[in-house]
């Protein structure tokens, strides 16, 4: 795993490196990644309401983890963003879902313009492989972020009280697999967002203890740092418009 990562992140520095990075083009579509609590809080939709189209017109029609938990991705996060503008543009439910439904398949590739971000803006990351570690705090760096890194469990609650960050990356097998407790932990005790990352499969049971989205490793900086925005509310993905 060490020498995958060192691999993976020479070709990822020298790719952050080009000065072409403000436009780059993203693969939404094709992974699940957030959950219904994250969706309904980053659209300002409560939970049932999400079930409810889901149920009525099945447009949006989320992954289904093994314990029954709704996963979305970026791309149908985008359609339900799409849905709740036309509503607020005097539109019923319904009304916004068929307009939707002419506009699905019609547009081309999606781009992400990724901005300038706030250097107030505290990302803690708690996870077990210092290499990854040292990966990942050099991605969200590049993007202004202020990034507290710890290898150890007990550490991260201790940084989670005095650093008060807005975002939490947590790896699942931190300290021996004490992840999903950290996930509880901060989901429980606080207002961060939590955005658990695994080489294994373990996005089930991330969701099952409270984050928010679930990445899987080694970790794409440019999707790592799409999720993060979206966790912030500052993505320009959900600010823009469908034209």
């Amino acid at each position: 795993m060490e020498g995958l990562y060192r691999t993976h992140a020479r070709l990822l520095i020298s790719f952050f490196r080009q000065p072409s990075l403000s436009l780059q083009p993203i693969d939404a579509p094709s992974r699940a990644i957030y959950s219904i609590g994250a969706v309904a809080r980053m659209l300002e939709v409560p939970p049932g309401t999400l079930r409810s189209w889901e149920e009525r017109y099945a447009l949006v029609v989320p992954e289904r983890g093994e314990g029954g938990q709704r996963v979305y991705s970026r791309d149908q996060l985008e359609r339900l963003r799409f849905v709740v503008a036309q509503m607020g543009s005097g539109l019923s439910a319904a009304d916004a879902h068929r307009v939707l439904a002419e506009r699905m398949g019609q547009d081309g590739p999606r781009w992400l313009t990724l901005p300038q971000t706030d250097a107030r803006v505290v990302i803690l990351l708690a996870e077990r492989d210092p290499f990854a570690a040292e990966f990942t705090d050099y991605y969200l760096r590049t993007e202004g972020y202020e990034v507290v890194t710890t290898l150890d469990a007990q550490d991260a609650e201790m940084q989670y009280e005095d650093k008060t960050p807005q975002v939490v990356v947590v790896d699942m097998q931190i300290s021996g697999g004490a992840g999903p407790g950290l996930c509880r932990a901060f989901k429980e005790g606080g207002t961060a967002s939590v955005l658990a990352v695994s080489t294994l499969g373990s996005q089930d049971e991330a969701l099952a203890s409270g984050a928010d989205a679930f990445l899987q490793k080694p970790l794409d900086p440019l999707q790592l740092i799409s999720t993060v925005q979206d966790l912030l509310l500052r993505s320009s993905f959900l600010r823009g418009s469908l034209k």
